[in-house]
């Protein structure tokens, strides 16, 4: 049976991607292993051919993904983050996409069939590739915004916000068409629209990501107290940090 031997960085959920097979397979194969404690140079049993990891695909072509490798074992209680964005956790203490996405994808699935939730979840990659915005920063929005719903309705306060990410003036989820709305949806709220900037244009104006979501939420930033509402929701920010840390609290 071939095997696996963990390099620095790497999650079951990366592991499984990089040789098309699940992660409930690698755990079916490997009875007891925790994959909040993979340690370098540990062996996995894999099914099928093949024990060595495909190289990835240099950047232009579709290969990395960020914040996919790396980050912190998530979990724990709320955290009532306050003031500028000095005083949030950092990305390097963030949790890992693996533990972010089987946590999230739980809150998903309340909202989405299993399909739509993977369609979710491949939009998200793809996206990250594409405007180089954190894949935990965009699924963590992503919940935040809809709860991972694609037919959550359209609000407007002024300014038209559909989708999943409630983007500037975006689309809204097509039947006739589930995975690719569902991809422009991703796509709308991260790269920003004809109408309004996304993630990628805020992450780009105000340097760190904490800025970047109050400007998502209010349009504007006071820098020195994300908690600010500014007109918008004063817990935003709050709560997509205790999301990246992999936080749990009621009806998060």
């Amino acid at each position: 049976m071939p095997t696996y031997t963990v390099k620095s960085g790497d999650t079951l959920f990366e592991i499984a991607k990089a040789h098309n097979i699940t992660v409930a397979a690698i755990e079916k194969l490997n009875p007891g292993i925790n994959p909040k404690t993979l340690q370098v140079g540990q062996k996995i049993q894999l099914p099928g051919g093949g024990g060595s990891r495909p190289p990835s695909p240099g950047p232009g072509k579709g290969g990395d993904i960020v914040g996919a490798q790396g980050g912190k074992p998530g979990g724990g209680g709320y955290v009532n983050y306050s003031g500028p964005a000095s005083a949030f956790p950092p990305r390097s203490e963030w949790a890992t996409y693996d533990y972010l996405w089987q946590q999230n994808k739980k809150l998903i699935r309340f909202n989405a069939s299993e399909q739509e939730a993977e369609w979710i979840h491949q939009a998200i990659e793809t996206v990250s590739r594409s405007s180089q915005v954190d894949v935990r920063a965009i699924l963590c929005i992503v919940v935040q915004e809809s709860g991972g719903n694609p037919r959550v309705p359209t609000t407007n306060n002024g300014v038209r916000n559909p989708g999943l990410m409630q983007s500037h003036n975006g689309v809204e989820f097509n039947p006739a068409k589930p995975k690719e709305s569902i991809l422009q949806m991703v796509r709308d709220g991260s790269e920003g629209t004809a109408h309004g900037d996304g993630l990628k244009q805020l992450l780009k104006k105000y340097g760190n990501y904490y800025e970047a979501f109050r400007g998502y939420n209010s349009g504007s930033v006071n820098k020195g107290n994300l908690n600010d509402p500014v007109g918008a929701t004063g817990d935003y920010v709050q709560k997509a940090a205790n999301r990246l840390m992999g936080h749990s609290w009621p009806n998060m």
